[in-house]
């Protein structure tokens, strides 16, 4: 009996796995899975619609283990673009806002890496539907509580003996988030968010199946509002948990990851809205080290 192939398949699945799934809705799985920006839990009056149209571009060249950089040449950018529609309405007296994510666009792995070759995928991503209903929303005071579910669906570009090098994740994902806003005096207001992902499995990941623990995080962002047009806002994000197992091996991946962004956004105009954020790592206990972020935002109010 010819075990090579399976054995072959099972040696780069193992060395892929180190990657911790590369590409998801805001870059590797060592990042929230939805990550929030300054003011997102701030309900808007119902029959107001929100286009907005996002792009992230992150570099990064090292990997970590249990906390140690990893003795390998690295090379991995990743340009992610989201279209976003997002509707608001009320149900029973609480704002709600279903909306729709498409993200698409390019990940790049720029050198060999643990058995992978150098290569690059690009395509339409995963969509992603669901939204938020705020059980609590007090205009006068300006303080809110939000709760949000979204399901990522399998139905991105994906191609199996990629692996991790791919836009699409072949896999289901329920991604909850609960969100408390509230200002801290006339010119500070405060975001606090908590995030829980489960994912599915991917039953076809280098022919093999790739299953991923339950992940955990949260996130905070602090503005400063410099006008009733803008703002400044520091940002920091911490992730937990998520370890993965390939073929029933795990992969001892578990994470305890922190960024943080510094970022600003405008109305340059009474219903167009810009925002612009530069973020890197601070910690980086598994998986590729985020050595510079840049995200941009463009925000239109319907």
């Amino acid at each position: 009996m010819n075990t090579q192939p399976k054995t072959s398949r099972l040696h780069r699945a193992l060395a892929a796995a180190t990657l911790c799934a590369l590409t998801t809705l805001t870059g590797p799985t060592q990042a929230a899975q939805i990550a929030t920006d300054p003011g997102d839990y701030s309900p808007l009056p119902a029959g107001i619609d929100l286009g907005l149209l996002y792009y992230q571009h992150v570099t990064r060249t090292s990997v970590y283990a249990k906390g140690e950089e990893a003795p390998v040449d690295a090379e991995l950018t990743t340009d992610i673009s989201l279209l976003r529609w997002v509707h608001f309405i009320e149900i029973g007296g609480m704002i709600a806002d279903p909306q729709i994510i498409l993200p698409f666009g390019k990940v790049d792995l720029g050198k060999p890496l643990g058995g992978l070759e150098a290569s690059s995928a690009e395509g339409i991503g995963d969509p992603i539907v669901g939204g938020t209903l705020w059980v609590m929303n007090n205009p006068t005071t300006k303080q809110a509580l939000g709760v949000t579910a979204l399901v990522s669906l399998p139905l991105g570009s994906y191609d199996a003996d990629q692996g991790p090098v791919n836009v699409g994740e072949n896999r289901y994902k329920l991604i909850t988030q609960l969100a408390w806003v509230t200002p801290l005096s006339q010119s500070l207001s405060l975001d606090l968010i908590g995030e829980y992902t489960r994912f599915g499995d991917n039953d076809d990941f280098l022919s093999l199946t790739r299953e991923q623990a339950d992940q955990y995080g949260f996130q905070t962002h602090l503005s400063r509002h410099l006008s009733d047009q803008t703002r400044l806002a520091l940002s920091y994000f911490h992730d937990f948990g998520g370890e993965t197992t390939v073929a029933g091996v795990s992969q001892d991946d578990e994470l305890d990851n922190s960024r943080l962004q510094l970022g600003v956004s405008h109305f340059f105009a009474a219903d167009k809205q810009i925002l612009l954020q530069y973020g890197q790592d601070l910690h980086t206990e598994s998986g590729f080290r985020e050595d510079s972020r840049l995200n941009l935002r463009l925000v239109k109010v319907f």
